[in-house]
């Protein structure tokens, strides 16, 4: 559970950064930082994705799961949950903190932008598995960046959320370790290469080059593991 340790504690320090300073990074360094974190999460995804030689497999596994995961539409799930709880935050007695920040609806703001997308899936996973843990590395940086700005506008709301952050990757990440030994390295190879491409997708949503549903792709990661496993 390294990685995810390094990514609460990267939000916790961001955040109080964020409390100390008590206003905003300037737009610019913010943009510029974050385009250098999409390039790396691009070339980190290309690297990941030579890992494996079962190409064909890769690709059959983000078809059918993409076909899956738009069936079901889980980034509207995820969107539609995200809503409903900014509404309960909303409508909510919210707790005040020093500065005039609303607690509630920071918590909850954090909680969705930190756990909610395929670096909180994608990261844990390959830390389960016993690699090193580099997605949630990358994911830490941009989270305590994220943590500075949302610190200076709702306090210490955006600490606490590191608390459901652990709760919800470490177990991903202990589920995924169970599993491992399950695994032999070919397997763990193909999942490599169909993160590694989902990271590719990732890069595209953070340069803002095109906007890519890559929530809606996860279910490759179960489908490369089963192909994989039998045909691999």
């Amino acid at each position: 559970m390294t990685g995810t340790l390094i990514n609460a504690g990267a939000i916790i320090v961001g955040s109080l950064i964020g409390m100390l300073i008590r206003s905003r990074l300037p737009k610019k360094v913010i943009t510029i930082v974050f385009q250098g974190i999409g390039l790396f999460t691009m070339a980190l995804g290309v690297s990941m994705w030579l890992k494996s030689d079962h190409f064909l497999l890769a690709i059959i596994s983000i078809v059918v799961g993409g076909i899956l995961g738009q069936w079901i539409d889980i980034d509207k799930l995820l969107t539609q949950f995200s809503d409903f709880m900014h509404r309960k935050s909303s409508k909510s007695k919210v707790l005040e903190v020093p500065g005039g920040s609303r607690f509630t609806e920071g918590i909850i703001t954090a909680y969705m932008l930190y756990c909610v997308g395929s670096m909180s899936v994608l990261g844990p996973i390959e830390d389960g598995l016993g690699q090193t843990p580099t997605i949630l590395y990358t994911k830490s940086l941009m989270d305590g960046i994220s943590s500075i700005a949302l610190a200076s506008s709702f306090g210490s709301a955006i600490a606490f959320s590191a608390l459901p952050l652990l709760v919800y990757q470490g177990s991903i990440t202990l589920f995924a370790s169970f599993f491992a030994k399950y695994m032999n390295e070919g397997v763990i190879a193909d999942l490599t290469a169909v993160g590694g491409i989902l990271l590719i997708g990732l890069g595209f949503n953070i340069l803002d080059i095109k906007k890519i549903k890559v929530t809606n792709l996860l279910p490759a990661l179960v489908v490369v593991v089963v192909l994989s496993y039998f045909f691999g």
